[in-house]
Parts: structure tokens; sequence; C-alpha cells
């Protein structure tokens, strides 16, 4: 791609994103004050962010596979369930995903 098509893509990108938030910022305050349209609203943001990590961490280049990553999430899961701090989760995933990088080569 050139240069320019690069530039058009991410201002595209950010008046799109721009514009969502704005169309979710307009929404009226009486909309949300039903119980399920609240607990939607609640719930979507962590079921994107498990979406998000769920195909990161068990795919790659198009296929499904099982490797370290999954380990490395594994760990972090375990540690959040011990109610470990967030930089000790932090610091387990990333020597488990480190120790199956290098064990895996």
């Amino acid at each position: 791609m050139s240069p320019s098509t690069v530039w058009f893509v991410v201002i595209g990108a950010s008046v799109g994103a721009y514009l969502l938030k704005l169309t979710g910022l307009s929404v009226p305050a009486g909309a949300l004050k039903r119980p399920s349209i609240r607990r939607a609203v609640e719930l979507i943001p962590a079921a994107l962010l498990a979406a998000l990590v769920a195909v990161h961490t068990l795919t790659y280049e198009g296929a499904l596979v099982v490797d370290f990553r999954l380990a490395a999430l594994a760990a972090a899961a375990i540690a959040l369930a011990l109610r470990a701090p967030f930089i000790v989760v932090l610091l387990v995933a990333g020597g488990v995903g480190a120790l199956g990088y290098v064990v895996a080569g």
C-alpha cells in the first residue's frame, strides 16, 4: 500500500471510531434505565475482550492452534482465581509464555 492509502485508512478509521463513540453518547438516558438494556451494556465490553483474547490465543495465520500461548492464558486465569495482584498475573503469564516459547523452539 502506498503511504497516502495508509493515511486514508487511518483517518477513515479514526472518524468511524469517533462517530461510533458519539452515537453511544447520544443515546438517551431513559433508554439505559431498563434493566435488560443496562445489563447488556455492562456485559458487552467483557464479552468483546474475551473474544479478542480467544482469537489471538488460539489462532495463527487463520488456523486453529494450541501452543504455549494457551498455557500462558491458563496460568493467568489460575493466578486471577487465586486473587493474585495484577502485576503477579502478568509476570506469571509472561514467564509461562516465555518458558513455553523456549521449550517449543
